[in-house]
């Protein structure tokens, strides 16, 4: 069969159909011949052929007369050589690192293992591995879906979630719905969204990944979805016949009710893991080009990224590949932007991070990519991996040091006011170098990492034991209270201490400078049982709990209030620092921090103090003023707050975060004890 297949174009990487047939390309420096393999439908395989073209590292082929459709996957004739590196074994089939959809599930079995057995690894596996792997598929040519709608930095408000954790318990939704893209687009969930008020829905991975070997022998499987093994191709258990089309669906959708849709990407790895891994795709085509060695020792994998492996961003197939995915994501499947999971790896020399790295300066630089929102969260496990703050101009990046300080001031921790000041103000601290603004730091209380809202508040212990790894993953340090009872509470006293609690912290989150991203459930108080580290929890724990909204339908109402007041109030999302004043189109902003006695704060209270009145000024002239006032009461008793004097007759309070103790005067607010309040007056 192999004189059907004729040479190929080595400038597309991947299956590429044409009217004609499929073209086909792979890279590999080390191959002596990449093999093409193409089963039907039920996963036999049913013929073969040795791409006849090679140019560059590339192996390609055309073959006539194939279709969209056609399933196949490859295998690699070359040196097995594991201690200098090289896993070329063709009793593996692999999958196209260029794939655009996948085709069956990957099943764990001896026969994924290119080794012998950890006692032999230098000993070939001869056994087949196709029965238990997914096949890619061809895909015909794809509707691009406009990026839309466009949201400006300092509007954005991030919803985070999982495409199955958020559907798969929601009540309007269908048994065939649940867990699914499709879901996302039912009219219920969009009108929840809606009513929250939110601009940008970022959704953990939705690449398709494998369930890590561990997790499947005690009948667990990845729920986050960071183990991805094919860049280009979503999660087929998130769609059913047509992965692509119901992806674009999902994106128009949310599209059209005025969302971007952001995805959590993870280059940093992939799901392949250590030298005693699976070889699925990468280690059976290039080993050494995709990932990074041990100097002196190309077996070991350097394992930056605490999974196994780390991909090699020095090296320009990997960077290529990045560049493709992203593009295709966006470019092709309408994304509007991308959360990128250990972001630092993408920047490491052998020597270290460079925020110049030509792989970070390629995904600024490429056109294709214009307008996209770049988000790097920026720690990894690897020396000098936590680099927040450093990362280059356009980018935004996740802020733990917000989450900390927040959460340890409405925790009660002392000398926390003047870190407190700074995450208010937008973490000029960290971002104010000349290149960014506030809307760089994106702001969150709690993310899929970690406590929920609820558990942050009703947990001191992580409780992690389902994830059958004695407790011991998972954050130890999660700067939590419990109010003296260790989980679920009957006692109304300290079920309204939490209440008010989560108020504080959303209200502090909703009402600081920078980019606010909400977890998905915190707006009506989904719990994890205190499991900190739900990664492999796609079950009850994981998926979220609905009944929230109906026990408390008020807490959901006062979430809403405080997405709107930021969406309403521009001296809420500013899009420059403001140090001595700031001069915008709508007038010069200055910003005060006063004590509750009306006066400028004084030094001590920059370190203890648990009070403050934030004052933002907005003047454009006599008739057009505005003040906003943010009173911070981190003390447990109540206090009367001096007002500055209104521009206008009076100050209005839009929001607070207790129902009783608060009293609005003409020059004077009676804050209640750990209670959040914003009051506003404006010159008509």
């Amino acid at each position: 069969t192999e004189a059907l297949i004729e040479r190929g174009d080595p400038e597309k990487l991947g299956a590429t159909a044409t009217e004609d047939g499929v073209n086909f390309a792979v890279f590999s420096s080390t191959a002596e011949a990449v093999e093409l393999c193409l089963f039907d439908a039920d996963g036999r395989q049913t013929e073969s052929h040795r791409l006849p073209g090679r140019d560059a590292h590339v192996h390609h082929g055309f073959l006539p007369g194939a279709r969209p459709g056609q399933h196949d996957g490859y295998r690699v004739h070359g040196p097995w050589a594991p201690a200098d590196g090289h896993r070329h074994n063709p009793a593996k089939l692999l999958v196209d690192p260029y794939a655009r959809e996948l085709a069956g599930d990957f099943r764990w079995d001896y026969a994924v293992f290119d080794y012998a057995s950890m006692e032999e690894p230098h000993e070939a596996n001869t056994r087949d591995s196709a029965p238990f792997m997914p096949k890619c598929v061809v895909t015909g040519a794809l509707d691009a879906v406009p990026r839309s709608p466009g949201i400006p930095w300092s509007e954005t408000i991030i919803y985070e979630t999982n495409v199955r954790g958020f559907t798969m318990h929601h009540p309007a939704l269908e048994e065939a719905d649940r867990g699914t893209f499709r879901g996302l687009t039912h009219g219920a969930v969009l009108d929840h969204l809606k009513a929250l008020g939110v601009t940008s829905v970022e959704l953990m991975p939705v690449q398709a990944w494998i369930d890590e070997h561990h997790l499947a022998r005690i009948g667990l499987r990845n729920y986050w979805g960071y183990n991805t093994i094919a860049f280009m191709a979503p999660m087929q258990r998130f769609a059913g016949s047509a992965p692509n089309t119901e992806f674009q669906d999902m994106v128009r959708t949310l599209h059209d009710a005025g969302m971007e849709v952001i995805l959590d990407i993870a280059f940093n790895h992939t799901g392949e893991s250590n030298r005693y891994g699976p070889t699925l795709s990468f280690k059976g085509f290039d080993n050494l080009a995709y990932y990074r060695t041990l100097p002196g020792d190309p077996e070991t994998y350097i394992n930056d990224t605490g999974t196994g492996n780390t991909i090699n961003a020095d090296e320009a197939v990997v960077q290529t590949l990045v560049i493709d995915s992203l593009e295709h994501w966006s470019g092709t499947m309408g994304v509007d932007g991308f959360r990128f999971d250990l972001a630092p790896v993408l920047g490491r020399h052998a020597d270290g991070f460079s925020a110049s790295h030509p792989l970070l300066e390629a995904i600024v630089d490429s056109p294709g990519l214009a307008g996209v929102k770049m988000i790097a969260e920026p720690w990894d496990p690897g020396p000098g991996g936590y680099q927040l703050g450093r990362f280059p101009g356009r980018w935004a990046e996740w802020n733990d040091r917000f989450r900390d300080g927040v959460r340890r001031f409405w925790r009660g921790d002392p000398g926390q006011a003047g870190d407190f000041a700074q995450r208010l103000h937008g973490s000029a601290d960290l971002f104010d170098d000349g290149r960014r603004s506030p809307c760089a730091s994106v702001n969150f209380i709690t993310a899929h990492d970690g406590f929920t809202l609820l558990d942050s508040v009703s947990y001191v212990e992580r409780h992690n034991e389902a994830n059958g790894e004695e407790n011991r993953d998972g954050h130890a340090h999660n700067y939590s209270l419990n109010y003296g009872v260790e989980g679920p509470s009957h006692d109304a006293g300290v079920n309204n201490a939490r209440r008010q609690h989560r108020l504080n912290l959303l209200a502090t989150l909703l009402f600081s400078q920078g980019t606010p991203m909400l977890l998905a459930g915190d707006e009506f108080g989904n719990s994890q049982g205190g499991n900190n580290n739900a990664y492999a929890q796609d079950n009850e724990i994981g998926w979220l709990d609905w009944h929230g909204l109906d026990d408390d339908p008020e807490f959901f109402a006062q979430v809403r209030q405080l997405v709107a007041l930021r969406r309403e109030l521009p001296l809420l999302r500013l899009g420059d620092y403001i140090h001595d004043g700031l001069e915008t189109g709508d007038g010069r902003v200055t910003i005060d921090w006063l004590s509750v006695d009306g006066e400028r704060m004084r030094d001590h209270e920059w370190t203890e103090g648990r009070t403050k009145l934030v004052l933002l000024e907005r003047d454009n002239g006599p008739s057009d003023q505005e003040k906003l006032a943010i009173v911070i009461n981190g003390s447990y008793e109540d206090l009367e707050f001096r007002l500055p004097a209104p521009v206008a007759a009076t100050w209005t309070m839009r929001f607070t975060s207790t129902a009783s103790g608060n009293a609005l005067h003409t020059s004077s607010f009676a804050a209640a004890a750990m209670s959040v309040a914003l009051l506003v007056t404006k010159a008509d």
